[in-house]
């Protein structure tokens, strides 16, 4: 059998089984999802076995070590994966909520109903537990899931997949096998097969690097939702409490620098004291910082006693635009608000951005006018992330302005039908 029959057969299987799911009740996709958590923790030696022959490989073929770190799946990684299921078995059944209702004038009742998307492709790189997360909150949202992660990482997808499916089956006799399908093969022709699928495949959300998602944008005959950078900023104000600022834009850029809700670029109102844009670059040092600064930025700390291993260089236009995730940060001093917020909507990328600021006048004005699909006031970046909105494990973030925006949780993994009841009703 070639690719492309095999890429086809695997979607059709996966549309038979997305309409199999829609007969699963609440009570029985929760229980599954239930049984599903308690076989990762069970299996969880046989997974992080699969996750080193993954992480032999990608030392081997050179990851960097953020990537490598996205790669790894820890014990707490693994923990956090059963227990994002069993956060999503909790959640409100997203399935057949009413959303509008009305009754028009010859009686003839409408109601807009939630309803599943049905094929949900999930295009990702490095991060096994996407796996775990992006096939629970499909499968809790009544669609089926057809997945093709990295090369680097296809040992860890394929064995937390097939735990998943085969708790699912022991738990619920009904539950469709291939309502989880992980692509086999790591052939990147793969990708525009699948993604021609239009007879079967309804969505796709690619989960990674600007470049693979917009190859898969560029190919893809199906829609696709998507970011394509990262490219967050702190916004440190003149009314800003400093001691916090200094926590929130550290939090921001070194908590997980490899991740696309870390920041890239730090704004200073130069209104501020000289001295803080030096402590703030000391404190970033601490955490292995490499800093690249504008001109007043650089005669500011240069003039202070650099400590051992500092590493301080001239930014340039393209580290505005570059998403490195990395600790490497790009930092600049603006002449206010106003400047801050015009910045941003020139090189952000429609991510998440922050300003610290006791002004609420100032803070309003930057929420009103940053085109981002996440605004924060006093808050770290970081937050960006659906199971820290409360939403469960997230499914992907997007930054388009049709359709989902921001970190996408069960609501946005559905669609809408409009049911209509009459009595006998005829149009004149």
């Amino acid at each position: 059998m070639s690719l492309q029959e095999d890429i086809e057969n695997i979607a059709k299987k996966a549309k038979l089984a997305s309409r199999s799911l829609t007969r699963l009740t609440e009570i029985e996709r929760n229980r599954c999802l239930e049984a599903m958590a308690q076989a990762i923790d069970t299996n969880a030696p046989a997974i992080r076995e699969a996750n080193r022959k993954d992480l032999e490989f990608g030392r081997e073929a050179g990851l960097s070590q953020p990537m490598l770190d996205r790669l790894e799946l820890t014990d707490a990684r693994v923990a956090k994966m059963s227990q994002g299921l069993r956060e999503m078995a909790a959640l409100a059944d997203p399935i057949g909520r009413i959303q509008d209702d009305r009754t028009r004038p010859n009686g003839l009742n409408l109601q807009k109903i939630s309803t599943p998307i049905g094929v949900v492709v999930i295009i990702y790189e490095s991060r096994p537990n996407v796996t775990a997360d992006a096939a629970g909150l499909c499968f809790k949202a009544g669609n089926a899931t057809v997945l093709r992660g990295g090369k680097e990482a296809i040992h860890s997808n394929r064995i937390i997949a097939r735990t998943m499916v085969e708790a699912a089956k022991r738990q619920c006799e009904s539950f469709p096998a291939d309502a989880i399908q992980v692509i086999p093969t790591t052939d990147r022709q793969a990708i525009p097969l699948l993604l021609s699928q239009t007879e079967y495949v309804d969505l796709c959300m690619p989960r990674g690097g600007e470049s693979l998602i917009r190859a898969v944008a560029e190919c893809s005959r199906v829609p696709v939702i998507k970011h394509y950078q990262g490219i967050c900023h702190v916004y440190v104000d003149r009314d800003a409490k400093l001691d916090q600022a200094i926590a929130i834009a550290v939090n921001a850029k070194t908590q997980r620098p490899g991740v696309c809700n870390a920041i890239e670029t730090l704004l200073i109102d130069e209104a501020l004291p000289s001295d803080f844009a030096a402590r703030m670059a000391r404190k970033l040092w601490e955490h292995g910082v490499e800093i690249r600064g504008d001109d007043r930025l650089r005669r500011i700390v240069i003039g202070q006693p650099l400590p051992e291993g500092a590493k301080l260089s001239e930014v340039s236009d393209a580290d505005w635009k570059t998403e490195h995730l990395d600790l490497i940060l790009s930092i600049k001093l603006v002449d206010g608000v106003e400047e801050a917020i015009s910045h941003i909507n020139r090189y952000g990328s429609g991510h998440s951005d922050a300003i610290v600021t006791e002004n609420r006048q100032t803070a309003q004005r930057f929420m009103n006018e940053i085109d981002a699909s996440v605004v924060y006031w006093n808050a770290s970046t970081r937050f960006t992330d659906g199971g820290e909105f409360g939403m469960g494990a997230e499914i992907g973030i997007s930054t388009d302005k049709i359709g989902a925006r921001g970190p996408m949780g069960l609501e946005e993994l559905t669609s809408y039908k409009w049911l209509g009841f009459g009595q006998g009703q005829i149009r004149n």
